[in-house]
């Protein structure tokens, strides 16, 4: 059996950190393990149409790896472009094992090393795991009544059929979130005619995207004016966690106002005005920034259907809906999003005694500064629970882990210990004042039922604060909330 000093799950932004901050430390006894074909997690795998980010690219992007961005909000094929400049810079590809699924993770207590279950696969051992999976990679699809008799086409946007083509077709698309804003105005010009099955509206604020000009491309190469661009943008965004936690009044003056105005300007229908105003506190669930969407919903081959005409049942022809009508399609696109709370490991996880992590996150996940759990030693989990952000930059967080999780290898190392556990009390105390914290959010307390909520009722995905709040934690490690051995 193989054996390594570290084992990283996941070659997107979060694996990739990882294996930049070991190197650094000129730790190279690792493998990354992708369980696709290819490298580079989300902006590899998401290449649906219209895919793009909503977080501006020189913020959403590596800290040490700045990049000549064409515009402010980056497409998906210029962020697999990034995604790959970045493997390639470090020399990723030959420390990655591709087409390698993780089947289950176990503790050996005697040797102490985490033991790596592979589909197909001879098993790894590893000292330490850094589980970099990502809370967006397994997608989820209701159990619609009849979905599986339809006789035309099907999929999730995570795994677009590229080999099918839409236009001129029938096509459905089930939900209205992120995704699907960004799939409609893409795809609504070239179909017959598109039905929208919306469950809940979203608020939608205008998108202020921007393209470089030549000039300002080249001033962006001077690492000092692309370091102040990133920092203006970090702290303007910064400014939004006053409204999500500690003032509504901001949340409606600001946001709110901007958003309904959106409406007004875009939509001159009432009905589907009405349709899709949410009425809930805006911030609850996840903003749009779109200003496509909106006049996609008012083109004459869309019909935007929401609760009172929702999904009966699935067909063979198509979709029934709640009033009785058919609709007839050739293709239906599931954008229904991810188990990204309760599901935010895919693979069984067991732990120290046979322990395993889906007992211990049986009521709800929850994990020490998001990363750690008692139980379960030298396992770091990336973008665990509490540390979805939703004003700023992922990867600012997924480097901000990186702080604690490197330190945490080094102090056993520098001890010439085997491994470092966080102790029970000090996760408890951790998670206790987080969600303590969350009664004061707008997600906790917005009036919406969003993926940010487990099945209990808490909310997981979220870190109740500001980033850098959470940055100076990852910074000061405490080792008097850990356990070595």
């Amino acid at each position: 059996m193989q054996a390594y000093t570290v084992i990283i799950i996941g070659s997107g932004f979060g694996g990739q950190c990882a294996a930049i901050r070991l190197r650094e430390r000129g730790l190279d006894d690792f493998v990354i393990l992708e369980r696709r074909e290819f490298m580079g997690g989300t902006w590899a795998q998401n290449a649906y149409p219209g895919a793009a980010v909503d977080v501006q690219s020189p913020l959403y992007s590596i800290e040490s790896e700045p990049y000549d961005w064409s515009q402010m909000f980056a497409g998906q094929a210029e962020l697999q472009q990034y995604t790959n400049y970045v493997i390639n810079k470090h020399g990723l590809r030959e420390k990655t094992l591709t087409g390698c699924n993780v089947q289950k993770i176990a503790w050996n207590d005697d040797e102490r090393c985490w033991e790596i279950d592979l589909d197909g696969r001879e098993s790894l051992r590893a000292q330490f795991v850094i589980n970099a999976s990502g809370p967006l990679s397994t997608p989820v699809i209701p159990p619609f009544k009849g979905r599986d008799t339809f006789k035309g086409h099907s999929f999730h946007t995570n795994n677009w059929d590229q080999d099918y083509d839409y236009k001129g077709k029938r096509v459905a698309i089930i939900g209205s979130g992120a995704s699907a804003a960004q799939v409609i105005p893409a795809i609504a010009p070239d179909v017959a005619h598109l039905d929208i099955f919306q469950r809940t509206p979203h608020w939608v604020m205008p998108r202020p995207d921007y393209v470089f000009k030549g000039w300002q491309r080249r001033l962006l190469q001077n690492r000092l004016v692309y370091r102040a661009l990133r920092e203006a943008i970090y702290w303007g965004l910064e400014t939004r966690v006053i409204g999500f936690k500690y003032s509504s009044l901001m949340l409606e003056l600001v946001a709110a106002r901007k958003a309904r105005a959106h409406i007004r300007k875009q939509i001159k229908d009432p009905v589907l005005a009405k349709k899709v105003t949410p009425d809930f506190t805006i911030g609850c669930k996840r903003v749009i920034l779109s200003d496509t969407l909106y006049p996609a919903y008012c083109r004459s081959n869309v019909t935007l259907h929401d609760k009172t005409d929702g999904i009966a049942e699935i067909n063979e022809r198509g979709i029934l809906t709640s009033n009785g009508e058919q609709v007839d399609l050739d293709l239906i696109v599931y954008s229904t999003g991810y188990d990204a709370t309760d599901g935010v490991i895919s693979y069984p996880v067991v732990g120290k005694g046979g322990t395993t992590l889906a007992d211990v996150w049986a009521d709800f996940p929850r994990a020490y500064l998001g990363t750690s759990a008692p139980g379960f030693p030298n396992l770091f989990i990336v973008t665990g629970p509490n540390t979805g952000i939703g004003h700023t930059s992922a990867i600012f967080i997924i480097e901000a882990q990186m702080n604690y999780i490197m330190r945490a290898i080094e102090e056993v190392r520098g001890r010439g210990k085997q491994l470092i556990e966080v102790k029970a009390a000090s996760e408890d105390s951790y998670t206790r004042h987080i969600h303590q914290e969350m009664e004061k959010t707008v997600w906790h307390s917005g009036g919406c039922t969003s993926w940010y909520k487990s099945k209990s009722g808490k909310v997981i995905a979220m870190f109740p604060g500001f980033s850098f709040t959470f940055r100076r934690w990852t910074k000061n490690f405490r080792e008097k909330d850990h356990d070595f051995a």
